[in-house]
């Protein structure tokens, strides 16, 4: 772990600039917290980001397979049997991989939005007998959800290499 003096430092990304429609600020305070998180994990560094570094056994991998899954079942309607379990990326997966399947679930997420004009409809959902949320209230879910986990990110990232930043 670094000792003081040795943090590396990456220059913080602002807020977004968004236009003043409702959706224009949801989607893009969505979209940069999708980039800060996975900005977290790439180039970090094995076997760190899968080592807990936190009693609760957290660890950074884990983090954006379990974003990846939160995208899924919300946008896509993915069924997630086990949520704990999403918590950790399989041994055989590596930070790219990981990367990637959460950048290819944001870009899925983000075409099915695109098709969401009125934040009061529900979420379009191939899923039979399960009542959608409105795209309002997932877009705010999504907001919170990435935003507390891009913290839990920083945290990590901080003690895994001392890189901090958004």
């Amino acid at each position: 772990m670094p000792g003081p003096g040795s943090t590396r430092r990456r220059r913080d990304t602002p807020p977004p600039r968004t236009g003043g429609t409702e959706t224009q600020v949801l989607r893009g305070f969505l979209d940069y917290l999708r980039d800060s998180v996975a900005a977290k994990v790439e180039g970090a560094p094995e076997p760190g980001v899968r080592t807990a570094a936190v009693p609760s056994g957290t660890q950074l991998l884990g983090l954006l397979n379990h974003l990846t899954h939160v995208e899924r079942a919300t946008f896509l309607g993915d069924r997630v049997e086990d949520w704990p379990a999403t918590f950790r990326a399989d041994p055989g997966d590596g930070v790219a991989e990981v990367v990637e399947r959460y950048r290819a679930a944001v870009a899925a997420a983000n075409e099915v939005l695109d098709g969401c004009p009125d934040l009061a409809a529900p979420v379009p959902r191939p899923r039979p007998n399960v009542t959608a949320p409105t795209v309002r209230w997932a877009l705010v879910h999504l907001i919170e959800e990435t935003g507390r986990h891009a913290g839990h990110a920083d945290i990590l990232r901080e003690l895994l290499d001392g890189t901090t930043g958004r």
